[in-house]
C-alpha cells in the first residue's frame, strides 16, 4: 500500500494554475535591473549610503544577530535607543520593537484582548491583522471597510473589554481610513483603538511622522499604533507605540515578543540611521505623495480605473487575474516592475496592479512608468473572471 500523504497538494496546485493563482519566487540581483514600481521603498532609503553605513557599523559591533529573545540576550543599547527614538519620532510615550510587523500586530492584538473580549476588525485590513484576532480567542466582529458607524454598532452590543483596529492606510488601494471618526467612537464606547500605521509612516503627517501624527491622535490614552522598519524606513522589522503601560504589558505578555529572536542589529541600526535621513530631510514625505499623485492623475487621464491615493500605494484595476498576471508580466518585459494583487490577497476579488510611489523617483521615470503602463494595459474585452 502506497503512502502518499501529500497527495492533496498536487490537486490544489491544479486549481491555482486553472484560476491564474500560482505565485513563484522571484530572486533579484544585488543592481536592480528594473524601473521599481513595486517594493515598498517609500522614500528610497534602503539604499541611503548613511542607512547601509548604519546597519554595516551595527553588525561590526554588536555581531550578526542578536543572539537570543529580548528577555534573554537579545536587547541590546541598540535597540533601546530605536524604541526611544520611534516613540518620540511618532509622538507616543513608549515603544517595543518586534523582529517584524507581521509579529508586531500578532503581539498587540493578542496581548490586548482575550476570551471575553471584543475585537472589531475592518474588511480590508491586513493578513497580519486577521491572523493576530485569530490568535487572540477574543470575539471578532469585521466590519464593512472605513465604516464608523458599524463599528459603533459592533461595540454597542458587547459588554465588557474591546478595541477596534484598522490598517491607517490599507495596502491593496491606498486608502486611508477615518481615524479621527474612529477614534471617536471608540471614546464613547471606552474601547482601545489599534492603528497598524504600516503604510503611513514617513509618508502622511508632519515630516513623515505617520497617519496618527497627521490626525492629531499620536500619544492619547486609548490609542495604540503598530508599524514595520521594512518599508519607509528601508530596513526590517517592527514596533508596537503607546502609553508605557502598554508597552510593559507587552514585554509582559505579547508571546512573539518573548519567545521570538530579539530585530537583528544590522536591521536597528538601519532604522536609526534612516530616521536620522528622515528627520533632515522630512520633505522626502512630502515627495512621496506628489509622486502617487502624479501617477495616479496621469493613469487616469489615459483612461485607466485607478484609485486615487492618499499615502504612496496607487491600485490599478485590471479586468481579470490573469489579465493581471500578464499586464505585471508585460510591464517587467518592458523593464518595469510593478505589483500584482489577485484573490485571495484582495479582500474584494478584484485584480489589479499595485504600484508603489518613491520619493527619489524622478520626472523622466514618472513618465516612463505611465507610459509603460498604458502600452501594456490589457483590452477592457477581457472579462473580469476574478
Amino acid at each position: 500500500m502506497s503512502f502518499a500523504p501529500f497527495d492533496w497538494i498536487d490537486a490544489e496546485a491544479r486549481h491555482r494554475a486553472a484560476t491564474g493563482l500560482v505565485r513563484t519566487l522571484r530572486p533579484r540581483d544585488a543592481e536592480p535591473e528594473l524601473l521599481d514600481l513595486a517594493s515598498n521603498d517609500y522614500l528610497g532609503l534602503t539604499r541611503h549610503p548613511e542607512v547601509t553605513a548604519a546597519a554595516a557599523a551595527a553588525a561590526h559591533r554588536w555581531g550578526a544577530g542578536a543572539t537570543g529573545s529580548r528577555l534573554v540576550t537579545g536587547s541590546t543599547a541598540l535597540h533601546a535607543e530605536l524604541e526611544r527614538e520611534l516613540a518620540a519620532f511618532c509622538g507616543f510615550e513608549a515603544a517595543l520593537v518586534l523582529s517584524s510587523g507581521y509579529a508586531a500586530n500578532l503581539a498587540a492584538l493578542t496581548a490586548l484582548s482575550g476570551r471575553g473580549s471584543l475585537i472589531v476588525s475592518d474588511a480590508g485590513n491586513h493578513a497580519s491583522i486577521v491572523d493576530g484576532c485569530r490568535l487572540s480567542r477574543a470575539e471578532t466582529a469585521v466590519v464593512p471597510h472605513a465604516d464608523p458607524d458599524a463599528v459603533a454598532k459592533a461595540f454597542g452590543a458587547h459588554d465588557g473589554r474591546a478595541l477596534a483596529v484598522t490598517d491607517s492606510v490599507f495596502s491593496v488601494d491606498g486608502d486611508a481610513a477615518p481615524l479621527p471618526a474612529l477614534a471617536e467612537v471608540c471614546r464613547l464606547a471606552n474601547a482601545a483603538l489599534l492603528v497598524d500605521d504600516a503604510h503611513g509612516l514617513g509618508v502622511l503627517g508632519d515630516g513623515g511622522r505617520g497617519a496618527l501624527a497627521a490626525a492629531g491622535l499620536a500619544g492619547g490614552d486609548g490609542i495604540v499604533a503598530t508599524l514595520t522598519l521594512s518599508k519607509s524606513l528601508g530596513s526590517q522589522g517592527g514596533a508596537v507605540l503607546g502609553p508605557a503601560r502598554v508597552i510593559d504589558h507587552l514585554v509582559n505578555t505579547a508571546r512573539t515578543f518573548i519567545f521570538d529572536t530579539g530585530l537583528a542589529p544590522a536591521a536597528v541600526g538601519g532604522a536609526l540611521g534612516a530616521l536620522g535621513v528622515l528627520r533632515r530631510e522630512p520633505e522626502r514625505a512630502a515627495r512621496a505623495r506628489d509622486v502617487a499623485t502624479a501617477l495616479y492623475t496621469r493613469l487616469t487621464a489615459a483612461r485607466l480605473e485607478a484609485v486615487r491615493p492618499d499615502a504612496a500605494v496607487v491600485s490599478v484595476r485590471a479586468p481579470s487575474a490573469d489579465a493581471a498576471v500578464r499586464w505585471a508580466a508585460d510591464c517587467r518585459t518592458a523593464g518595469m516592475a510593478v505589483g500584482c494583487f489577485r484573490p485571495p490577497s484582495v479582500p474584494d476579488g478584484i485584480s489589479r496592479l499595485r504600484l508603489t510611489a518613491r520619493a527619489d523617483l524622478t520626472e523622466e521615470q514618472i513618465t516612463t512608468a505611465v507610459a509603460t503602463i498604458v502600452a501594456t494595459a490589457p483590452r477592457q474585452a477581457d472579462a473580469d473572471v476574478s
